[in-house]
């Protein structure tokens, strides 16, 4: 008994119990301490790599960030997660604190949304217990941020099948059902359609994420502001590659920003051989309702001349993205959201454009 009770005084003087412990309340019941509970809180809100794609995607749209990207990695048991958005930035000051319990910018306001009630100041907390390593990449007030998060599959898990893109079907109450593994890309689906018209969400590896980067910002930015910007730090962050000169500088920049890419790569996105990424949004399909449509009667040729064009589609990608640049100067004087990839077609009657246009909010 005196061994035992011994025991006891030395784990209650050196173990960590008493950093967890408020009070023992006897019988076996204590009150936790604050950072007890919210340690335990915050390994009950992640469970699973998805979990934190939602709450880093919630956290970027109540920045009132516009545009997010996620770019999505995997090397052996290691996930590595770069969101990059457009959205208000965090000062410097508060790159390593935003990661503690309890701190929010929302301190008049709370978002409920489908997946509870966001402003607590929990999100990244939990993140950052979860995760091997979260922390703010680059980010200042105003000008957007980036986040890096890794984590290890061994300690947290996700969805095996992480390939497959989920099915959307319309029921028949008018709602959209899904369908398919709960993975990175159907989390983030979800949320494209449920913030449809707060924000556009881009996802791909980091070199579709890196090469989509580069072509937002050449859509925003004039030539004059790129060739007289001296340090891409002055611009927001989501725009910064876009005054990369060289491949070295382009890779260099990347990094900065979390999105580790070779000089290669960086060469072939420069060159336009990488494309931009669409808007994830844009890959949903309600299944049955495109196939319900009636085909398009096609054009009667004139008379004489029955030939057909065919424009490889190297071309017609190309040709896009060349629109798509001589748009983004209107777009800015008619402040229309200018991160659009124009439809092109050819028909047997010509080369039909389409250039979809939202204003901005």
């Amino acid at each position: 008994m005196a061994d035992e009770a011994l025991e006891a005084f030395i784990e209650n003087v050196c173990g960590d119990s008493h950093l967890r412990v408020e009070a023992d309340l006897g019988d076996g019941f204590v009150r936790l301490r604050s950072a007890e509970a919210e340690r335990r809180q915050a390994a009950h809100d992640i469970r699973s790599t998805e979990d934190i794609v939602i709450e880093m995607l919630r956290n970027a749209r109540d920045a009132h960030a516009k545009s997010i990207f996620l770019a999505v990695s995997r090397e052996g048991q290691r996930r590595r997660l770069v969101m990059i958005d457009d959205g208000d930035g965090v000062p410097a000051a508060m790159h390593e604190r935003i990661f503690e319990p309890r701190v929010t910018s929302k301190l008049d306001s709370m978002h409920m949304d489908k997946w509870g009630i966001h402003g607590r100041g929990m999100a990244l907390y939990s993140i950052a217990v979860n995760a091997e390593t979260a922390r703010v990449v680059a980010s200042d007030a105003g000008k957007g941020a980036a986040l890096f998060v890794e984590t290890n599959l061994d300690k947290l898990g996700e969805k095996t099948d992480q390939s497959s893109f989920p099915v959307f079907e319309r029921t028949e109450s008018g709602s959209i059902a899904v369908r398919g593994p709960k993975n990175i890309l159907r989390t983030a689906c979800e949320f494209a359609i449920e913030c449809r018209h707060d924000c556009t969400v881009y996802l791909g590896s980091l070199t579709d994420i890196a090469a989509t980067l580069y072509a937002f910002g050449l859509s925003s930015l004039t030539s004059a502001m790129r060739a007289f910007c001296a340090d891409a730090s002055e611009l927001p962050v989501a725009k910064r590659l876009s005054v990369a000169v060289d491949p070295a500088s382009f890779a260099d920049e990347a990094e900065a920003l979390g999105l580790v890419i070779s000089e290669r790569s960086a060469r072939r996105i420069l060159d336009g051989e990488i494309a931009p990424v669409e808007p994830l949004i844009n890959r949903v399909r309600i299944e049955g309702e495109a196939d319900a449509r009636p085909a398009a009667r096609p054009a009667k040729a004139p008379a004489g001349d029955a030939r057909g064009l065919r424009i490889a589609p190297e071309d017609l990608e190309s040709f896009s993205r060349r629109v798509a640049c001589a748009f983004s100067d209107l777009a800015r004087d008619y402040y229309l959201e200018s991160a659009v990839k124009p439809d092109v077609r050819v028909g047997k009657d010509g080369v039909h454009i389409r250039i979809p246009v939202e204003k901005l909010r």
